[in-house]
Order: C-alpha cells, then structure tokens, then sequence
C-alpha cells in the first residue's frame, strides 16, 4: 500500500490549464495551505483541458491532455514528458482521458496506472518495460456509465471506483453516478449508486470510507454541493450507511463553486 507525503497537494486546474502545488502550513497543521503555480500555459506542455493529476510509487507526478491531446498523458514533474498515447485495441472510439491513478503489480512490482476513458466508458490499464515501451488494455467498464469522470482506489485490492456525470441545466437524480470494478473480474462494473453530477472521489488511507462529491443545477445556475461518505467494505466494493460530511453552503456560502477532484493525504485529511 502507498503511503504519501502529508505536507504536499499536487492540483490540476483544468479552465487555465495550470497546476498547483499546495504545501501544509505545518506538519501537525492541514488546514491552511499555500500554494505556488508549478506550470502554466507558459511553460507547458499540456492543454487547457489538463485533468485528473496523479502520483506513482516514484512521486513523479502526471496528468491527462499532453500536448493539448485528449488521448494523451505526460509526465508533470520531475519533467515535462509523454507518458503514452493511444487507445486499447478494442475502443469504440478515439480515447478522451480524465482521471489517473497508480497502483503496482504484486508479482512484478511495477507500476501500473488506471486511467478513465470518458468516450468508451470504460478504464484502460496502462502497463510499461524498462524500455519505455506502454501496453494499454481495457480493464472494466460498461455503456451505461455516464461517464467515467475520476477514480478511486482501495490499493489493499486494487479495487476501483468511479464517479462520472451528465450535465444539464436542471439536475436530476441520475445525472451522477457511482460504480466499482475489481482487476481479474474479467471487466465487469457494478453499479452503486445514482446521484445529481458527482466529481470527486477517494477513499479513506483505511479503507473504510469513500467520499463523493454531489452537485445540482436549477436553471442553468449551480444551487448545490456537497460531499458525501459512505461506510466501505473494500473487499466486496459495497457502499453503505450514507452520511452528509459538508455542505458547501452552510460552511462558507459556496454553493454554487464545483467541487472537483479529491484526494486524502496519508493521515486522512480530504483535500
């Protein structure tokens, strides 16, 4: 299992296409943070559509939309650099990537990303050599997805979860959805749960809960967000026991600001 560093947030700005990186005041204090831009417009490689930052066993730090290519993903940090492009074999069509985990292979161990796939609705595993050399292959996924937008993981299994959305100008329940598959389930997807949009969504360093985000428009104009926990057993992928954790309204009258990606820091603390 990963454990990461508590002192250090890595954010992807999709709108301007800029990366944050946001550091703990202290490391007993989680609650303020400072950030610097690490790249821009200006000195980068990806487009304004970069989406969905993730880490490798490394620290080396990556995002989907290289060189503006909705089926790309590079490398931000330490370099700026392709990390593959393309599509599985069996894609439907042109490959549109969002979010990006890590996780590793337990025989080899080596690094093995998960990747979300929005057009074909499914996740594409992504395995490499020393050469450099990448096999992409579809790990799960269904037609039904909305989406898939972002992803999760339960590393003690490598059991995943995705979140995804349908934006309308009036929201209605099924506009969002939750979903979970399991590597060596021979690519089935269960479905969890339907919501108004969600976004963001982790789980727990101890496995035992999964936060998601929840949004609803009236009229066009964003009313709502919230994020919400569910009790987890990651063994099984069942989510249960549906807990309000924020709302964005009554904490600081942001309601109508999105909630996007989410990450837990080794201690537990949601970003």
């Amino acid at each position: 299992m990963f454990k990461y560093s508590a002192v250090t947030m890595v954010l992807g700005l999709a709108a301007s296409g800029a990366v944050l990186v946001a550091t703990a005041a202290g490391s007993d204090n989680v609650r303020t943070i400072k950030s610097k831009l690490l790249i821009t417009k200006d000195n980068s490689h990806f487009g304004a559509g970069i989406e969905g930052t993730g880490v490798d066993p490394n620290g080396a730090v990556y995002a989907v939309n290289f060189n503006n290519n909705k089926n790309s993903t590079g490398t931000i940090a330490p370099q700026q650099a392709e990390f593959f492009t393309g599509k599985p074999a069996d894609s439907v069509t042109d490959a549109w990537y969002n979010g990006i985990r890590f996780t590793y292979d337990r025989e080899s161990r080596a690094a093995v990303a998960y990747v979300v796939d929005v057009s074909n609705h499914h996740v594409v595993q992504v395995t490499g050599d020393a050469s450099g050399s990448r096999s992409l292959s579809k790990l799960c996924g269904d037609p039904k997805m909305l989406q898939p937008n972002d992803l999760a993981i339960a590393y003690s299994n490598n059991r995943i979860f995705l979140s995804g959305m349908n934006y309308t100008a009036t929201s209605s329940v099924g506009d969002g959805d939750l979903w979970t598959c399991l590597p060596g389930d021979g690519g089935k997807a269960t479905l969890l749960g339907k919501f108004y949009r969600t976004n963001g969504i982790e789980v727990s360093p101890d496995e035992k809960t999964l936060y998601l985000s929840e949004a609803q428009n009236k009229d066009g104009t964003v009313i709502s967000n919230v994020i919400w926990k569910f009790d987890l057993d990651a063994p099984s992928g069942s989510v249960s026991n549906k807990q309000l954790f924020v709302d964005f309204g009554k904490l600081d009258n942001t309601a109508a600001t999105d909630v996007d990606g989410m990450r837990c820091d080794s201690r537990g603390n949601l970003y």
